[in-house]
């Protein structure tokens, strides 16, 4: 694992990670795996799911569909062993349990000795968000484990009429996400999606105590930044919004750079914070620590 000091700057990352990842010529063809890219968290992550490996309701009227996968290390070949992979998605009407004890169709697992997971699930199916945007159908997963970057990502699937209009599943770092369903002796849906993890680019803890606490912000909402695993979470006005990677230079950017923070250290612990959201019309907001942790 790489840590870094939270002001050294991150030119250097860009030249680590480049455009083809792990991705090499070597001579006659391009060899190796790209590691897979991240999406945005999305306003609907509940932490703590159950350890669960069959999320199918009773009585519900969803097609069926088995997810599985692999999950390989930052070599691009090995599997890794008790990686974390949550996974979340809506119910057959679209809509996603934000609130119960039941979790629905939310859950967790660990991945086999071979890197190994699997989930009995629904198809999820998509739904309107806002008044103008149709969501795809989309799984969510957050995938964690020692000495690897974590990652949040989304996963779509093929033929679906609404990819092209969405944000995130059109944009090209989303094209290998977007995955081909296939069909069990059952009749079952079945996919499949193998995850490449990355090495760690993660900031140093006592630099994380420097900013993690409670901000208030321009547009008079309040802002909670805090860390699980190596990422910095934002929960805006008690709602966790995006998980966010450090990319050096005191930076932190969520999946698919659509939220951007940047800190500035102040003298007697206090801090300030400058949010960019990518929005047809980028939406900056500044704020100014209230309550550090």
């Amino acid at each position: 694992m790489k840590r870094r000091k939270f002001i050294q700057n991150s030119a250097m990352l860009a030249l680590t990670v480049g455009v083809f990842g792990k991705i090499k010529w070597d001579g006659e063809k391009y060899v190796g795996t790209d590691p897979t890219t991240t999406d945005i968290l999305g306003p609907f992550y509940r932490p703590g799911a159950p350890f669960k490996t069959n999320l199918v309701q009773p009585g519900t009227k969803g097609e069926t569909l088995y997810f599985s996968g692999t999950v390989i290390g930052k070599d691009g070949k090995s599997p890794v062993n008790g990686a974390l992979v949550e996974i979340w998605h809506c119910n057959e009407d679209g809509v996603y349990d934000n609130t119960s004890d039941n979790y629905v169709y939310r859950a967790a697992a660990k991945t086999s000795a071979k890197g190994k997971y699997e989930f009995k699930t629904i198809m999820p199916v998509p739904y309107a968000a806002g008044q103008t945007t149709i969501r795809p159908a989309h799984i969510h997963l957050r995938i964690s484990a020692n000495g690897v970057q974590d990652l949040v990502t989304q996963i779509y699937f093929k033929g679906d009429k609404y990819i092209d209009g969405d944000s995130s599943s059109s944009d090209p770092k989303s094209l290998n996400r977007i995955l081909e369903t296939s069909k069990n002796a059952k009749n079952e849906k079945v996919v499949k999606f193998d995850v490449y993890l990355r090495e760690e680019y993660v900031l140093e803890t006592s630099a994380f105590k420097k900013i993690v606490g409670l901000y208030e912000m321009s547009d008079k909402s309040m802002c909670e930044f805090y860390r699980d695993g190596d990422q910095l979470f934002a929960k805006i006005n008690g709602q966790i919004m995006e998980a966010m990677d450090y990319k050096g230079d005191n930076s932190f950017e969520g999946g698919l750079a659509y939220v951007k923070a940047k800190f500035e250290l102040l003298s007697g612990g206090g801090a300030k914070v400058k949010v960019t959201i990518k929005e047809d019309k980028p939406i900056e907001l500044t704020g100014k620590k209230l309550l550090k942790y």
